[in-house]
């Protein structure tokens, strides 16, 4: 799979995302080991703890079709470059991660960081 063509499916995401109060709009796109392809925007809430992350919706998503293991999740903002996972978004994506499972960013304009999903949460917490 070409990671860019994930990136670019996080980017169409994040348009649909509804943030009316940060104004931070998030996509991302996750690829299962089984090669298939789930998508997710942020969206808030006046009750700001029920606010969800884009890394999140697309992970629940893919859960929803019975995927449990994620390959590769390509993350966008268009109002930041470098933008990595939350905390929070960072041990979801450890319990479901594959042996080998890439976090996607995007730098300089164009390029495409890639990082280890262990390498952004050491230590995670697993059963």
């Amino acid at each position: 799979m070409d990671y860019k063509i994930l990136m670019e499916k996080a980017m169409e995401a994040s348009k649909n995302a509804y943030v009316p109060y940060s104004k931070f709009p998030v996509g991302a796109c996750v690829l299962t080991e089984n090669d298939k392809i789930y998508t997710g925007c942020n969206f808030e809430n006046a009750s700001y703890g029920l606010t969800i992350c884009a890394e999140r919706n697309a992970i629940g998503s893919a859960i929803t079709d019975n995927e449990r293991k994620i390959k590769a999740i390509a993350i966008y903002s268009p109002n930041k470059e470098n933008c990595y996972p939350c905390g929070a978004c960072r041990q979801v994506l450890f319990e479901f991660k594959s042996q080998d499972g890439v976090v996607i960013i995007l730098k300089n304009g164009d390029e495409l960081a890639l990082h280890k999903i262990e390498d952004l949460l050491p230590g995670g917490f697993s059963l």
